[in-house]
């Protein structure tokens, strides 16, 4: 994704590495992420408190909520990651072979790097692809995290594939895409930041030796750490908007959101 002065790359790799790359990523950080999305999503009491006094509590509290045993706790901490385990491949692969597709069209012949604001096109478009993907993943996978805060004593706690259906017969396959341009807005924000600041951060790290001009692994895991670390703070805000306005099933005293600007303000 650095330096590239052709479209000569396979996309088989991308998409192999890309895919591997999300499952173990998605299995190592959910708990965190649904910790995240909890947070994001707290409610507020009638006496004004929040409902998590913060990350430590409310890791505590999802733990403790999960079951009576400790097998059941830590399925409860991976509740909902079979969609996103399912769908991350081809949302990795969309938005990584997109990338280096409009790359190697926006680039000039003779150029050994995109400018950054035809860097940021290529990855704002590469955004704009893998929502296809990404809106129903996310939808899902926050209706299943979100069941352990709003969940109420005896209700049934539905599957993925029981709450995909319920969806469809309700909206139709537009029921899967609810949240779509706060996604849009969040994700294309994301790529705009993330695929050139990333390009430029591994263009300065060391070369690898056999003559491939690649960098070397731990240039790369720098800039993508980095990059990665820094779009996220960025976009935080309109991730907090697309969880909230994407949570079907509100608890007492929570609000309906009209759109992006009723959920900011």
């Amino acid at each position: 994704m650095g330096s590239q002065t052709n479209q000569n790359f396979s996309y088989l790799p991308k998409i192999l590495n890309g895919g591997l790359a999300g499952i173990i990523g998605v299995s190592c950080v959910f708990p965190i992420d649904l910790v995240k999305t909890r947070l994001q999503n707290q409610a507020v009491g009638a006496d004004g408190k929040l409902q998590y006094s913060g990350i430590v509590d409310c890791a505590k509290k999802t733990w403790s909520e999960g079951g009576a045993t400790s097998l059941a706790k830590m399925r409860g901490m991976y509740s909902g990651s079979a969609v996103n385990i399912l769908l991350i491949t081809p949302e990795k692969a969309i938005k990584l072979v997109a990338n280096d597709f409009f790359r190697g069209k926006l680039i000039k012949e003779g150029e050994k790097q995109l400018s950054v604001q035809r860097g940021m096109l290529a990855g704002g478009l590469a955004g704009m692809f893998q929502i296809s993907v990404t809106t129903p993943m996310e939808l899902l996978k926050i209706q299943m995290q979100d069941q352990g805060r709003t969940l109420q004593k005896n209700q049934k706690r539905l599957s993925a594939t029981e709450l995909t259906m319920k969806l469809i017969r309700e909206n139709g396959i537009g029921g899967l895409y609810k949240g779509l341009s706060s996604t849009l807005a969040r994700d294309v924000t994301f790529s705009v930041i993330y695929f050139p600041l990333f390009a430029y951060l591994d263009s300065l790290a060391p070369r690898k030796k056999d003559g491939s001009g690649d960098a070397v692994f731990y240039g790369s895991f720098l800039a993508g750490l980095s990059s990665g670390a820094l779009s996220s703070f960025c976009v935080t805000p309109l991730d907090v908007i697309k969880t909230r306005m994407q949570t079907m099933n509100k608890g007492a005293n929570e609000v309906v959101y009209k759109n992006i600007a009723d959920a900011f303000v």
